[in-house]
């Protein structure tokens, strides 16, 4: 192929790239934002897209963490049915399909995430007992729940003062499917887990979280009949 052929595609992957690159600072601006300033920032991102129905409402795996210290709800309108909403759910994790998120800063962390921008068919048979990988070096997390369609949830007990659950429920509401995204979390009282845990990796997940929200909604809106 000629220059001339390959120019267009090489200035796509320019532009892509640094699309991300931005993408991934402002993202970094932001996290750095809700760990400072975390008593501000909370509200707005403990609850991001979900009404007060939501954040109140009971889901399924709620009972693996009953008195969390911390942790989000958070929600997403989708113009697609269920149905292409599920898939893109069902292959999450490391090795799957990725996170959907600032994937240039996973991988500044070494996490090995690609994420996929297509359904994955040898990843859509998700059933408890399977795992989710965050990280090469960090423990799976295994699934417990799993309602096709509409609920999947991981996690649990890692030991007797530490639990985390990570829920993901569709349903439909007023003609249009509802994602949320739910993480719940319990960890021993002293000043290192606090620190750890509520200033650290809870603000950290719900800016990663958010941006898994929009782009499950442009990959389901964009493939509506998958």
């Amino acid at each position: 192929m000629s220059k001339r052929g390959r120019q267009p595609l090489f200035i796509s992957a320019i532009i892509s790239s640094m699309k991300n690159l931005l993408e991934a600072i402002g993202a970094a601006a932001i996290i750095a934002a809700c760990v400072l300033l975390r008593p501000f920032c909370r509200p707005w991102y403990s609850k991001w897209g979900a009404i007060d129905d939501e954040y109140l409402m009971k889901l399924p795996g709620d009972e693996f963490v009953p008195h969390p210290r911390g942790g989000y709800t958070q929600a997403i309108g989708i113009h697609a049915p269920p149905a292409s909403v599920w898939p893109w759910v069902a292959q999450v994790g490391q090795g799957k399909g990725g996170f959907y998120s600032y994937e240039l800063l996973e991988n500044l962390v070494g996490c090995n995430i690609r994420n996929a921008r297509r359904i994955l068919p040898g990843y859509q048979d998700v059933k408890v007992g399977d795992v989710i990988v965050m990280h090469p070096k960090a423990p799976v997390i295994p699934v417990v729940i799993v309602e096709p369609g509409r609920t999947l949830v991981a996690g649990g007990k890692q030991d007797e003062h530490t639990s985390n659950i990570w829920i993901f429920h569709i349903y439909r509401k007023d003609g249009s499917t509802r994602l949320i995204i739910r993480w719940s979390f319990r960890y021993k009282s002293n000043p290192i887990n606090k620190i750890a845990y509520d200033w650290l990796i809870e603000p950290i997940a719900a800016v990663m979280q958010r941006k898994m929200l929009l782009t499950i909604k442009q990959l389901a809106e964009s493939n509506p009949a998958t």
